[in-house]
């Protein structure tokens, strides 16, 4: 009885370290990935934390009385003006690339605060800081002050406030000192978000189908029949991707309005901070969509060159593995980083590729050529693919592999 279980566990040992795929996706890519992940996530998140640290902020202030002279030039990465700050100014600061902070002390600052009693009930001197959230390095150097005049606030016993909101006289509209518009907040937290759904989706659709589709006639031995049917290797290969493509995107379309239609739910105006509306042009959709199905094409065609590698379903789903995790890793990109690449190198890689354009998209910062060089990419891509696809068809070693 033992030599017949010590003889199972060697055959089984043997059969798991002799099959070097197998022992990669079971025990070295677990702790690779965890490993890849989390320094990742590690770094991106120090990333977030310290953008816009090194850059210079010019801080317009007027009426800066002598007290808080040392408390506002001791600002690191600012660049002090004293002067007059003007509605021009406040309006110019909507421009989510403009590194400023303007600060408006009422005049007379300090012998206000010196004189005023809280128990007057009167409005206490009120201290105006506008900022742009959507730039890092404003939002970082409005922190930092209001952080600072806090602290000062509390050592003079609540005798000013900082950015009260008090209805216009006039207007009755309540004065809002953080410029960034709602398309600015709403767009970084979509393109941040749904360009990796959209990814995961796409993926999850191709993988539901794209094993059975290839690798699953070759277990079932279907594949010869097709192979001898009349009709040239090339055009199997395409149909076959064309074919996943379509049933791919339908199920990514319909993942993409599922979550369109979810987005009031999953981000509330409360957490957003503004009101929720979706405002994007005709232009931008035409192109996600575009996007999506050059995507799917690239997705279908790798899928299916692996599984035409694959003795069978289960072996597909095996070499598949790594694709998706560099899939899945593609789609964390943007929730790490502020700004879209600039160079169109960038646009040369796929799937990293197709989510930048998507990020670009949402965050109101789409321009054309990037998606052209994207669409042209994957196209290209997508028909070596399929010529990868067509040989291997014509290689009976491989479709026919045991």
């Amino acid at each position: 009885m033992k030599s017949n279980t010590l003889t199972i566990i060697k055959k089984e040992f043997a059969r798991f370290f002799g099959d070097r795929q197998l022992l990669f996706t079971s025990v070295i890519m677990p702790g690779l990935l965890i490993y890849i992940i989390y320094s990742l996530m590690g770094s991106g998140m120090e990333k977030m934390m310290t953008e816009g640290q090194d850059e210079m902020v010019t801080l317009r202030v007027a009426n800066l009385p002598p007290t808080l002279e040392p408390m506002v030039t001791g600002l690191p990465s600012t660049i002090i003006l004293q002067q007059p700050v003007s509605q021009e100014d406040i309006d110019n600061l909507k421009d989510k690339d403009l590194n400023e902070v303007l600060v408006r002390f009422p005049e007379d600052f300090g012998e206000m605060v010196e004189t005023y009693s809280p128990q007057s009930g009167v409005a206490a001197p009120n201290v105006e800081i506008y900022y742009n959230s959507a730039n890092n390095a404003s939002s970082r150097v409005y922190n930092m002050l209001d952080a600072s005049l806090t602290a000062y606030e509390d050592q003079m016993a609540n005798r000013f406030d900082i950015n009260r909101a008090t209805p216009d006289e006039e207007t009755g509209e309540v004065p809002s000192f953080d410029m960034a518009s709602q398309d600015d907040v709403l767009g970084s937290i979509l393109s941040k978000l749904i360009p990796m759904l959209i990814l995961m989706m796409l993926f999850s659709g191709v993988m539901a189908i794209a094993p059975s589709s290839i690798a699953g006639e070759k277990e079932r031995g279907t594949i010869a029949t097709l192979l001898v049917t009349p009709m040239r290797r090339n055009e199997l290969a395409l149909g076959k991707v064309v074919s996943l493509s379509g049933i791919a995107l339908l199920s990514g379309l319909s993942s993409f309005i599922g979550i369109v239609l979810s987005l009031p739910r999953m981000i509330p105006a409360d957490a957003a901070g503004v009101e929720l509306g979706l405002n994007y042009t005709g232009a931008d959709y035409t192109v996600l969509l575009l996007i999506i199905l050059a995507t799917v094409l690239i997705m279908a065609s790798a899928v299916s060159l692996l599984s035409a590698l694959a003795k069978d379903v289960k072996n597909a789903g095996t070499m598949i593995t790594p694709l998706m995790l560099v899939v899945m890793f593609c789609g964390l990109v943007p929730m790490f980083q502020s700004h879209v690449p600039e160079g169109l190198a960038a646009y040369l890689i796929p799937f990293y590729n197709s989510i930048q354009v998507m990020t670009a998209t949402f965050a109101h910062e789409m321009t054309w050529m990037p998606v052209v060089v994207t669409l042209g990419a994957n196209v290209v891509y997508t028909g070596v693919a399929v010529w990868g696809l067509t040989k291997m068809f014509n290689s009976e070693k491989v479709m026919f592999s045991k």
